[in-house]
Order: C-alpha cells, then sequence, then structure tokens
C-alpha cells in the first residue's frame, strides 16, 4: 500500500478486543503503526498473541498473523504495559442496550479510570481517542471527568462504521472516516493514523462526531424498514418490489444522493402530503400496516409543532416572518406548513407580518388561490412587498423560507435576532460557545 508522505507510524493501545477493537487493532498493524490491543478476556490475549484472530471476520487472521509476526501486534490485560509507550489509546469496549433500551456505560467508565490511574506521573502526552458508539455529550460528561487532575491528556471522539462480515474491508476502503474533539492537533494526530487510507477524514467538533454515528445507524435502519415497507405493499399490489426500488436508487440526483438529508423545515407542497396519504390509505384498506409510512405525516406534524412552540417563546411583540410558500423559487401555497403555523400565531394573538418574493395575491389563482384564502381570509393585510416592509417593522424575524443571497444581505444588516427554521446560516440561536475543528 503506497504511503502518504505525510504519514507518521504511531503508537497505538487497543482497550477493547472485540470485534471492532481486534479490527482496528490488526488493520492499524497493516497500515504500520505499533499497537497493543488490551482485554479482560486471557482467552482473547492468548489467541492474539499466538498469532490467531479470536473471532471469524473475513480477512482478520492474515493481518492478526502478519502483525504478531512483525512484532507490531502484541497483546495484554495490563494497562501500565499498554500505556507505556502509546501515542493514542483507542477506547473500543461495548457499550451495550440496557432493558430501559438506554446505553450501557459501565464497560466505558471502568476503563477510562483505569487509564486515568496509571496516567499519575507520565510526562509523555496522550491522546483517548473514544471510538465506541457512545451518545453526544458522553466525552464531555463521562470521560473527562474521570480524568481530572491528569494533565497531558486530550480527548477526541472517533467512531467506527464497521460491519460485520466486512469489517476489515470497512476499515480499510473506508467510506466514512470521523474524527471530532476541540483541540485541533489532536483531532488531526488520530486522523493522521488513517493517512494512507483513501478519502479525506472528516474534521469535526465532539458531539458531532459522537452524533454521526446514530444519524448514520439510524438512516440505514430507516433505508431497510423503507425498503421493506414499499416491497411489501408493492407485492399486495402484483408490483416487483426489486424493479421499483432498483429503479427508484438508479436516481442519485434526488433519491440515492444528499437532496433532502438536511434538517429543515416541515415539507409540504402538493405533492408529499397528498401521496404519503394515498399510499398509507390504500395499505390500510389492504390490511396492511406500514408503521414507517404511516407515521412520515405525523413525524412531519411534530416537527412543526416544533417549530410553533420555539417562536411562541419569543417575547417580540413584531414577527416577521420571511417566506409564505412551502418552499424557495415558488408561489405554491397548497399544504405550506407556514400557513399552519401562521393560523396558530394569529389565533395566538401574535403580531405578524409576511415577505415572500413570490407571493402576490393579485396574480396567484386557481386551488392556489383558494386554499390561502381559505385557511387564513385575511392574508392580504399581512403581506407586504417589499423586504424592507419586514425588515424595518418586525422586533425578531422567522426564516422559513431559505432566501436569496440579497435578502440574506439585508436581513444580517439588520442585526434583528432570527429564528431560521430552514437551515439558510442566518439563525442567532444555539450556537455553541465552543469552537470546533
Amino acid at each position: 500500500m503506497d504511503r502518504d508522505k505525510s504519514f507518521h507510524p504511531s503508537n497505538i493501545a487497543v482497550f477493547g478486543m472485540g470485534y471492532v477493537g481486534c479490527v482496528t487493532a490488526a488493520c492499524f498493524t497493516s497500515l504500520g503503526h505499533t499497537v497493543v490491543g488490551v482485554d479482560r478476556d486471557q482467552h482473547k490475549i492468548n489467541d492474539v498473541v499466538a498469532g490467531r484472530a479470536p473471532f471469524y471476520e473475513p480477512g482478520l487472521q492474515e493481518l492478526v498473523e502478519k502483525g504478531v509476526s512483525s512484532g507490531l501486534l502484541t497483546a495484554t490485560q495490563s494497562t501500565a504495559d499498554a500505556l507505556k509507550n502509546a501515542d493514542v489509546a483507542l477506547i473500543c469496549v461495548g457499550t451495550p442496550s440496557e432493558r430501559n433500551g438506554n446505553l450501557g456505560l459501565d464497560q466505558l467508565r471502568r476503563v477510562v479510570e483505569e487509564i486515568a490511574q496509571h496516567l499519575t506521573g507520565r510526562t509523555k502526552p496522550l491522546i483517548l481517542a473514544v471510538r465506541s458508539t457512545v451518545f453526544p455529550g458522553t466525552c464531555e460528561e463521562v470521560v473527562i471527568p474521570r480524568l481530572a487532575g491528569v494533565s497531558g491528556v486530550n480527548v477526541v471522539s472517533n467512531p467506527e462504521f464497521l460491519r460485520e462480515g466486512a469489517a476489515v474491508k470497512d476499515f480499510l476502503e473506508p467510506s466514512l472516516v470521523v474524527v471530532g474533539g476541540y483541540d485541533k492537533a489532536s483531532v488531526e494526530a488520530v486522523a493522521g493514523l488513517y493517512a494512507p487510507l483513501p478519502g479525506n477524514p472528516c474534521l469535526v467538533s465532539l458531539r458531532t462526531a459522537e452524533m454521526i454515528k446514530y444519524a448514520c445507524n439510524a438512516f440505514h435502519a430507516v433505508k431497510i424498514a423503507f425498503a421493506n415497507e414499499i416491497g411489501a405493499l408493492a407485492e399486495k399490489m402484483e408490483v416487483d418490489g426489486l424493479e421499483v426500488m432498483n429503479t427508484l436508487c438508479s436516481d442519485v440526483k434526488l433519491n440515492a444522493s444528499a437532496a433532502y438529508l438536511k434538517p429543515g423545515f416541515a415539507f409540504g407542497g402538493s405533492c408529499l402530503p397528498k401521496d404519503l396519504r394515498a399510499l398509507t390509505y390504500r395499505a390500510s384498506r389492504m390490511d396492511l400496516q406500514l408503521p414507517l409510512l404511516s407515521n412520515t405525516m405525523p413525524s412531519n406534524d411534530a416537527h412543526l409543532k416544533r417549530a410553533i412552540h420555539r417562536i411562541m417563546d419569543i417575547k417580540a411583540e413584531r414577527i416577521g416572518v420571511v417566506g409564505l410558500a412551502f418552499k424557495e423559487d415558488t408561489d405554491d401555497l397548497r399544504e405550506s406548513p407556514v400557513v399552519d403555523l401562521l393560523e396558530y400565531l394569529l389565533g395566538k394573538g401574535r403580531n405578524i407580518r409576511v415577505y415572500d418574493p413570490h407571493i402576490n395575491l393579485e396574480k396567484i389563482y386557481g386551488s392556489n388561490k383558494a386554499y390561502i384564502l381559505n385557511a387564513i381570509p385575511h392574508i392580504g393585510r399581512l403581506l407586504v412587498n417589499q423586504p424592507a416592509d419586514v425588515l424595518g417593522w418586525a422586533e425578531h424575524l422567522v426564516i422559513s423560507q431559505k432566501p436569496s443571497a440579497a435578502i440574506a444581505k439585508e436581513i444580517r444588516a439588520t442585526g434583528l435576532p432570527v429564528i431560521d427554521l430552514v437551515g439558510s446560516g442566518l439563525d442567532c440561536e444555539g450556537v455553541s460557545t465552543k469552537t470546533p475543528v
């Protein structure tokens, strides 16, 4: 394997020699790092020392055998021995589910406490990288406090994305490498461990790194459930579900892509709500339960309610709303979540003005105009024709549609507090006080 010129082999201690830890340890030795595996299970230690993989995983046996024979891979039960020369300590212990679904962190706590006990008097810096799957905030709330009083240790998050049965291949040909933390040098040092591998690591904040692993696994689960529900419905309707999904995935612009995968406002419009209702109605008529699809509209409604509650917390008397159509660059008001939002706020007596660059009541017609006049008969009194009519009047702004660059510039110039519902980068609330890498 060709090595990057900036690559420098490191001494790594891997705590936990299970599926993640052993694969991580063996793969790192294949890159030229020196690795000591640590585990309480003497059987695993004996296997590794003898050049045997403690469990079956395609390609792992060869890497363990090669790592041991080259002297780059060893294993021990001794935390002290593992830390003696370590530049980086990777925590790969299990975080199993508890009965109530919560994450079990007992092994993580124990390992961090053991590491802390053996760092007294140490002068060599150490990077402690949590590779185990943990909730966002775990490094800050569980790991770092247990290292209090220990100098020269920086904590980062380095979640794994390894599938059992393909773990070695996933490590050596990564689809994603993530390192998060607030110490830039430590984050870059851990990212540098992967330098010989293809791709560029994503350097993010500490909590973001922890959350990314959950987002990925949840998305995988949702994709599987979605495909299964579409397949079940297709079968009931005598349609080839595999042909449907294969064709769906061939669209890499909208379907199998980053399109729509951005946190923002609730969806609306004349297509998505209507088609979801029709699909779930037809399934119910065939006595077919589709929980994922059936709960998509309730999920969307819950997201709208979160936005409403956030706006209701505003203390300002005059609230300006930028955007009325269900998305930017259209004048379609049908099932726009902004209309529902305005209905609620007006019902609560809030003083509102609305600007949308593409909405002119005199020009819209048909079902589009009928929808808005039925929902908010006096919408004409709320709508203004120029952004200045909102920006110069409001005490607080709500961005419910991504504005143009020109309007965004005007919004920033006002200095008004902003609630940004669509992720346009104008939100002045909820900004972290810590600067990510």
